[in-house]
């Protein structure tokens, strides 16, 4: 089998050799480098690796050509190797445009000319490209069939539990005929429906997240009966102490109830996280820390529902939905926040129906057009307007205060300024929501009373934090709110709490119970953003550690 390709176009004849000769003495031993001097060329160059059969690894694209610019380019070289990974190369004063291109054409990287030494600041590049590439190679991608109702909660809940999971689907709307084919050939009809049809032939109706993850590959049961640290929770916290447990080797199994990235994994584009100057989407991240975390020999565990946690003993247990259980010597508690139910009338009924919680990533498409509400004023809010704006026709945030300042990142505040289709109403917060099969219509109201009925057919919601808590025991401390208490928070006029057993304060993220530790959005007085969340998870495995040794 011939050697994968790595493809540079740049119309520079300089530029083109230079970029060439560096990937060679680099890659050359298990990669062919081929050059194009324009994206035409490129093109052709791609079609005919495409009838020999040849795997393309990574492309890297001149942004300034003529004819065809680099965007233009990759659009359809993507067409043809959907999976080679992406890299623009650009001067300084094109930047902008290749952010924009990370967002258009789901650019992987942009590299500016010069980069010299290309030890630094090239084969880093590549190689997380390689890298990245060899995750999936150019193998065919199996692909999940979905046949449900475009309104359809429950169908909403099948699509977005595969995309968070990053988990190809094909979704066949019950109204077309290829859907009505393929629900006669499952034996189904649409009554039945969500269907799920996997790439092997099974066919599973109204399938519940368990059982999608079991038919899809997703991991639901653990290889091992006993831990030194579960993790439950695969948001940035949970993913960090997943991280830093099993590169520290520690026995790590990591607990998911839906999907990891949490509510951070929901997230188009996270722009003030540490290490990505352009940005990173919340899906991004989250594949890679839960591959880190699996490359370091952590488990990770789908769809499966924690409901209690106890000691026995030296042993911390946990409870899962079906009766079974799992322990370890250690827990750390990462369950972050749900975004709070909005309180108008209507609003539960429709919720999948129109109404969505987070950022819904995959209704974008059927925004195109469409005037689009979001509710909430702080990030999680301003992101989704940013995203959603490329599709839908306006964008509007209704925000309950005076402005966004108080609870939205000044670069963000910014950003939504310079999209003529975004815009912010405040003092303005929703009284009811009308539709029959799906949502219709909203009524507004302002801080004077007065109401204001307006059409949609979307309306996402980021209000508030709830502590995802109920689940636990009255053993484990939590504050006013539901959040958890630790450290020195526990101590009440220096008095450990009730029932602490160990002749020492808890360490700082350490709960009620010794052993059990607490990171990210759940812990009281926590600061609610990514990069803290990901460093409490690592300073969590710390303590951990330091437990363990005073046992």
């Amino acid at each position: 089998m011939s050697q994968p390709i790595l493809l540079t176009v740049d119309d520079d004849p300089a530029v083109s050799r230079s970029v060439a000769r560096d990937l060679r003495r680099r890659y050359g031993q298990d990669y062919r480098v081929v050059r194009a001097d324009s994206g035409a060329d490129a093109l052709d160059a791609l079609r005919e690796i495409k009838l020999r059969g040849d795997a393309v690894a990574a492309i890297l694209a001149d942004y300034r050509m003529p004819h065809m610019d680099g965007i233009a380019f990759l659009e359809q070289a993507m067409d043809l190797f959907p999976q080679a990974r992406r890299a623009l190369l650009t001067a300084y004063a094109d930047t902008d445009a290749a952010i924009q291109a990370i967002n258009v054409v789901d650019v992987d990287h942009y590299l500016l000319k010069p980069w010299d030494p290309p030890e630094e600041k090239l084969y880093p590049v590549v190689d997380a490209l390689v890298e990245t590439w060899r995750e999936v190679g150019d193998r065919p991608v199996a692909e999940t069939k979905v046949i449900g109702h475009r309104w359809s909660a429950p169908s909403y809940k099948v699509r977005d539990f595969l995309a968070r999971n990053s988990v190809p689907y094909r979704w066949y709307s019950v109204e077309e005929p290829e859907a009505v084919r393929l629900l006669d050939a499952a034996g189904s009809n649409a009554d039945e429906i969500p269907v799920l049809v996997t790439p092997d032939g099974s066919v599973l109706r109204k399938p519940t997240g368990e059982q999608i993850a079991d038919a899809v590959g997703l991991s639901t049961r653990p290889a091992e009966e006993f831990y030194d640290l579960i993790v439950v929770g695969g948001g940035p916290a949970g993913l960090g102490a997943s991280v830093y447990g099993a590169s520290e080797g520690l026995r790590t199994v990591l607990v998911e109830r839906r999907a990891t990235g949490g509510q951070a994994g929901q997230s188009s584009r996270i722009e003030n996280y540490l290490g990505f100057p352009d940005g990173v989407s919340g899906a991004q991240l989250t594949d890679r820390a839960r591959r880190q975390a699996q490359k370091f020999g952590a488990e990770v565990l789908t769809a499966r529902d924690v409901v209690g946690l106890e000691a026995r003993g030296s042993a911390r247990v946990i409870k899962f939905g079906d009766g079974s259980e799992l322990a370890a010597h250690a827990v750390v508690l990462a369950t972050g926040v749900s975004y709070r139910t909005l309180q108008a009338d209507g609003c539960a009924e429709l919720t999948g129906r129109g109404v969505y919680y987070g950022s819904a990533s995959t209704e974008a498409p059927e925004c195109t057009g469409q005037h689009v509400y979001i509710v909430g004023g702080a990030n999680s809010a301003g992101q989704a307007a940013v995203f959603f704006s490329r599709y839908a026709k306006d964008v509007t945030i209704l925000v309950r205060g005076e402005s966004l300042h108080a609870s939205m990142s000044h670069y963000l505040i910014e950003q939504l300024d310079q999209i003529e289709n975004v815009h912010v109403r405040t003092h303005t917060t929703v009284k009811q929501v009308h539709g029959d099969e799906h949502l219709e219509k909203l009524t507004l109201c302002d801080q004077h009373g007065t109401e204001e009925t307006v059409e949609t057919s979307h309306l996402f919601v980021f209000i508030g934090a709830a502590p995802r808590t109920g689940w636990l025991g009255d053993q484990i401390v939590r504050d006013e709110h539901g959040f958890v208490r630790t450290g020195p928070d526990l101590l009440v006029e220096g008095r450990r709490p009730a029932g602490w057993t160990l002749d020492r304060d808890p360490h700082h993220l350490e709960s009620s119970i010794p052993g059990v530790f607490v990171a990210g959005d759940v812990r009281s007085q926590s600061v609610k953003r990514v990069a803290s969340a990901v460093g409490e998870g690592a300073m969590a495995v710390t303590l951990v550690h330091r437990y363990l040794e005073q046992r």
